[in-house]
């Protein structure tokens, strides 16, 4: 998408992406272009695993959105449990600091911007010893510390450090640690919060880690998530998942696993069939694949529908009399259906049934003992690659994540199809579009 669009004097054109476009001939596009990089729900990160903190900007809330540090604080609490998780999390408190965007509780309609500080760089050591002031220093330091050389299998050292001509791959995973992880899920708290009122909920859980599978379900306890320390709602599963984490740890190994998430009272038709990078499954699988070990996204039934016939995949909707009994309320969520195989997408749009959404979870790539490597210096073979304080599982950590990534791509879809400079404004506009759907029943 164009980062900039140039008007030139006297020729009336504009450049983007390096294209010379006429308004008169393209004036749809540029719109598009327009509304795609200016009108929407954004957020930007910044920030090293070991560096001084994080930063997070928000941008495109309404105003008059009701939001306090204390919503942020409890998302950013639970990115941070989940048995398996490492040493840091007994230093950090991921504590937001809001800087910009909110006064007197609400929200302004201007940028939003909050600092994570990373208690470790003020108060830790580096692997080696060196004290991460001195290693992440921002100017130069007498005592940088060791470079990295022995590369991990699995993580973004290798290509890090040949794409940025790099000689320590620390310069590369700092950046791609999954430390970056809590300013997105800041990010997503403002943007469930957004939601909200609009009574849409959006819960991250955790179905399998290491092999092991909680029983599918479509009624999910969420309170039975929040206080499961591997965020699995069935108990049993939960129990032989900390087990497999134990075991893993004892033998030095990782685990990844398998998270969903699941958002309920969608409006019908966000998103778009028009175009290939308007449909919401584009976004939304594009989302989700960002965050860090994620290597697989499906909806609904997924994958095993590949194995079906159409017959037995495709989710027959529901005659009228069975959910239009309650005239002004179903017209809200219209066209229900026997089942949610698609996970409440067809077409790139929503179709009012509840979104599901699953990732695959790669195992940690840090590893306590390391897979053989080569070393950065000289590219000879060394028996183990280079290993720093780490999580067994990210698993029920990226469920957290994974909601909150759900919820930015639906707060963007929500303010693209319904738009306003004050939450009023939204609902009103969402208020007239289900007014419209429903007049045109026969």
């Amino acid at each position: 998408m164009a980062k900039c669009i140039k008007l030139s004097q006297g020729n009336d054109q504009h450049a983007a992406l390096g294209t010379e476009l006429t308004l008169q001939k393209y004036p749809l596009t540029l719109t598009y272009i327009w509304l795609k990089e200016f009108l929407m729900f954004r957020f930007l990160t910044a920030g090293e695993s070991h560096g001084p903190g994080l930063t997070v900007i928000v941008e495109g809330i309404p105003a008059g959105l009701e939001l306090t540090k204390e919503y942020l604080s409890r998302d950013m609490a639970r990115r941070m449990q989940g048995h398996g998780r490492g040493g840091r999390m007994k230093i950090e408190t991921d504590e937001p600091i809001i800087r910009s965007g909110i006064r007197h509780g609400q929200t302004m309609g201007s940028p939003i911007s909050i600092l994570i500080d990373n208690r470790d760089f003020a108060n830790g050591n580096g692997p080696d010893g060196t004290p991460w002031q001195e290693a992440m220093s921002i100017g130069p330091s007498e005592n940088p510390g060791a470079p990295i050389t022995h590369l991990r299998p699995g993580h973004a050292d290798t290509p890090g450090i040949v794409k940025y001509l790099q000689n320590d791959a620390r310069n590369i995973l700092e950046r791609s640690s999954a430390r970056e992880s809590a300013a997105r899920v800041a990010a997503g708290s403002i943007a469930k919060r957004f939601l909200e009122e609009f009574d849409i909920e959006v819960h991250g859980h955790v179905e399998a880690i290491g092999g092991i599978h909680a029983p599918p379900s479509d009624n999910i306890d969420w309170d039975a998530v929040e206080t499961s320390v591997v965020r699995c709602a069935d108990a049993t599963a939960s129990d032989r998942m900390v087990e497999a984490i134990d075991n893993a740890r004892d033998a030095g190994d990782s685990l990844g696993g398998v998270v969903g998430v699941i958002a309920t009272g969608l409006p019908i038709g966000l998103g778009s069939h028009i175009q290939w990078d308007r449909k919401l499954t584009t976004r939304l699988a594009g989302a989700v694949m960002s965050m860090n070990a994620v290597k697989g996204v499906e909806f609904g039934a997924g994958f095993s529908q590949a194995d079906l016939p159409g017959s037995s995949v495709h989710d027959v909707i529901k005659p009228v009399s069975e959910w239009a009994s309650d005239t002004e309320k179903a017209w809200h969520a219209p066209y229900r259906r026997n089942t949610n195989n698609s996970g409440g997408l067809e077409g790139g749009m929503t179709t009012g049934e509840p979104l599901v959404v699953r990732a695959a979870v790669k195992p940690i790539a840090t590893i306590i003992n390391g897979l053989p490597t080569v070393d950065l210096r000289d590219g000879k073979f060394v028996d183990r690659a280079h290993f720093e304080r780490s999580d067994i599982t990210f698993v029920p950590t990226c469920s957290v994540i994974a909601e909150a990534m759900v919820a930015i791509v639906l707060a963007d879809a929500m303010l693209e199809k319904f738009g306003g400079d004050h939450i009023s404004e939204t609902k009103r506009n969402l208020h007239t579009y289900r007014s419209s759907y429903a007049d045109t029943r026969s």
